[in-house]
């Protein structure tokens, strides 16, 4: 029964997050906010959502593991899970922003951050409110890039349809409470499931729940994909690995003090091997299927040391 929940409250979790994105959206073109402006916030968070309510939850209940393992697996699954479908799918690749001399600090920095900030193993408050700090220096960031890059992320069809209040509500208190109420039965639900099979509920946090909310990431990038904008995918990526770092483990770290398993050194590194490999294929221009194949054999490492520590 716990898996039939676990599993409805991840699509109820990541529905409502995309409830709350899609209504926001909509409030901003209606008071004709700039397009940049809403891709430079919304879209820098908007698809961590499912994390920041899962990882906040888990905060919340005094399950640190949980809470840390959806964030390190989070990031590995959309470095070599979804990019590597990406450069699989593609036909052809070539972004014209120069990903490695622009994006490059964003990829290395939170890694760093999270590597010096866990070396005594507890992520606590201050580390916390540093880690928000970092996602509003990221917003600068995307202040002074490239706009049209992130203009092109704004569904314009949005704007066209007639703007309704009580719908619009409607619909941001139901995201809300799915979000919100499907965060707590995953949390609720994972922990059930970690005692049934003797597993911990770092092995929940790290496998099921993260992969669950890189869904978003992953369904995104495979529709861009066939609407010939497979570039921004990688973009999109490295924003959401910031705002797992910054607003997913900095949340939920304020809301209590998380403690970094003993055990879980390889999963961190296979997390900083993902960031590297991330580095080299931006440096070198990789967008292709080779790339995707290195990125799944990670992936497969992954995925072979969780199976291994069940």
């Amino acid at each position: 029964m716990d898996f039939v929940i676990f599993i409805a409250a991840m699509a109820a979790l990541i529905y409502g997050a995309d409830f709350i994105i899609k209504e926001s959206e909509r409030i901003a073109l209606h008071y004709n906010i700039s397009h940049f402006v809403i891709g430079a916030t919304l879209v820098a968070f908007g698809t961590s959502l499912p994390e920041m309510a899962a990882s906040m939850m888990a905060s919340g209940q005094g399950k640190s593991d949980m809470a840390v393992a959806n964030v390190i697996g989070s990031v590995t699954f959309n470095i070599t899970l979804v990019l590597a479908v990406v450069f699989m799918l593609a036909k052809k690749m070539n972004p014209k922003r120069n990903l490695f001399a622009m994006d490059s600090a964003w990829i290395l920095f939170p890694v760093m951050m999270f590597l010096l900030m866990g070396y005594d193993g507890e992520i606590g408050r201050f580390d916390g409110l540093l880690f928000l700090l970092m996602m509003g220096a990221y917003i600068l960031f995307l202040f002074t890039g490239d706009k049209e890059e992130l203009v092109g992320e704004i569904d314009d069809e949005l704007g066209k349809e007639r703007f309704d209040w009580l719908k619009t509500a409607g619909f941001l208190a139901i995201g809300f409470v799915l979000t919100i109420g499907g965060a707590n039965f995953v949390v609720e639900s994972g922990g059930n499931i970690a005692r049934m099979f003797g597993v911990s509920e770092w092995i929940i946090g790290l496998f099921l729940i993260s992969l669950g909310t890189s869904l978003p990431e992953l369904v995104v990038s495979i529709s861009a994909i066939k609407k010939g904008n497979a570039d921004l995918s990688i973009g999109n990526i490295i924003g959401s690995n910031v705002a797992n770092f910054s607003m997913v483990l900095g949340g939920a770290s304020i809301l209590a003090p998380l403690s970094i398993n003993p055990s879980s050194q390889f999963d961190i590194y296979i997390m900083i091997a993902s960031s590297l490999a991330l580095l080299l294929i931006l440096a070198n221009k990789l967008y292709n299927k080779a790339a995707a194949i290195f990125l799944f054999m990670i992936l497969a490492l992954f995925i072979q040391n969780t199976i291994n520590t069940l």
